[in-house]
C-alpha cells in the first residue's frame, strides 16, 4: 500500500470519527442542553437523534422521570416543646431542563441538598404550630399537602423543579419522651379498662336486679293463683260436702266418723280413755248409729 493510500485511509478514518463525534442521541427519559466553550447555547433537547460541532460542543443529559430523595431522621418540636424524630422523602422531576442547570449546574446531588433543606426548614415551621397528637395522627396529611405546595412553589421559581410530594415514612419519640408516653398511653388504656369494667359491673347488676324483681313478680302470681285454686277447690269440697249433708245426712254423718276413727286410731300404741256413752263411740257400739 502506497503513500496516497494511506493517507487516504487516514483521511477517511478521520471523517467517520468527525462524523461519529457530530451525532449524539438523547434517551426517552431524558433531556438535554448543548454547551460550547461552557456556555448554553441550546436548552431543553428532546429525546432522538441531534447533531453538534465536533470537540467545542458539550451535551449534558437529565432525566426527567420521577426523582426521590430520603432526607435523614431529623428532630422537631411541637408547640408544646415535644421533641419528635421524623424520617421522611421528596419526590420530585425535573420541569425546567435550562433553569435546573443554571441553578445547580445539572447535578442531581446538588438539587436534593437544596430540597432538603427547604424540606427541614417547612417541616420545623409547621410542626411548630401543631400538637404532638395533630402532628401523629388528625393533622399529618394536611401539613404534608401544606408543605409540599409551599415548597413546590420555592423550587420551581428558583430550581426548575416540580415538587410532587413530600410524604413522613416515621414519627419517633426519643428516648425518654417514648417512656413517657408509652407510660401515658398505659394509663389511658387503664383508665377506660376501669371504664368498661365499671359499666360492665352496673350493667350487670342492673340484670340481676331486673331478674330478681322478675322472679318475685312471677312467684307472688303464682302464689296467688295457688291461693285461689286452692279457695276454689276448698269452696268446691265444701259444697260437695253441704250437698251430700243435704241428700242424706245420716249417711254423712257415718262417713265423717269413719274418717274421725281412721285418723284417731291409727297409731296402735296410743292410749285413749273415752266414756263408753260417748257421742264418739255411737257407730262402733251401734252401726246402725241408734241414740
Amino acid at each position: 500500500m502506497g503513500p496516497k493510500s494511506i493517507a487516504g485511509l487516514a483521511g477517511a478514518l478521520i471523517v467517520v470519527l468527525v462524523a461519529l463525534s457530530s451525532v449524539y442521541i438523547i434517551p426517552e427519559t431524558h433531556r438535554g442542553v448543548l454547551l460550547r466553550f461552557g456556555e448554553l447555547i441550546q436548552t431543553d433537547i428532546e429525546a432522538g437523534l441531534h447533531f453538534k460541532v465536533p470537540v467545542i460542543d458539550q451535551v449534558r443529559e437529565f432525566d426527567v422521570r420521577l426523582l426521590t430523595t430520603d432526607l435523614p431522621s431529623r428532630q422537631y418540636l411541637t408547640i408544646e416543646k415535644k421533641p419528635l424524630d421524623v424520617d421522611s422523602y421528596i419526590a420530585w422531576k425535573i420541569r425546567d431542563v435550562d433553569q435546573f442547570y443554571r441553578a445547580t449546574g445539572g447535578d442531581e446531588y446538588r438539587a436534593s441538598e437544596l430540597l432538603m433543606s427547604r424540606v427541614d426548614n417547612g417541616l420545623r415551621d409547621e410542626f411548630g404550630v401543631r400538637t404532638m397528637v395533630e402532628v401523629v395522627s388528625g393533622q399529618r396529611d394536611e401539613l404534608m399537602i401544606a408543605l409540599t405546595e409551599r415548597v413546590n412553589e420555592t423550587a420551581q421559581n428558583e430550581f426548575g423543579i416540580r415538587v410532587v410530594d413530600i410524604r413522613v415514612k416515621a414519627i419517633e419519640f426519643p428516648g425518654q419522651v417514648s417512656q413517657n408516653v408509652y407510660r401515658r398511653m398505659a394509663t389511658e388504656r387503664e383508665k377506660l379498662a376501669q371504664e368498661f369494667r365499671s359499666r360492665g359491673r352496673e350493667l350487670a347488676e342492673g340484670i340481676r336486679a331486673d331478674a330478681d324483681r322478675q322472679r318475685t313478680i312471677v312467684l307472688a302470681e303464682a302464689f296467688a293463683k295457688a291461693e285461689e285454686m286452692r279457695g276454689e277447690g276448698d269452696a268446691q269440697a265444701a259444697q260437695i260436702y253441704a250437698d251430700a249433708y243435704g241428700s242424706d245426712s245420716e249417711f254423712y254423718s257415718f262417713y265423717r266418723s269413719l274418717e274421725a276413727y281412721q285418723n284417731t286410731f291409727a297409731n296402735e300404741d296410743d292410749i285413749m280413755v273415752i266414756d263408753t256413752d260417748s257421742e264418739f263411740l255411737r257407730y262402733l257400739k251401734d252401726p246402725q248409729g241408734s241414740r
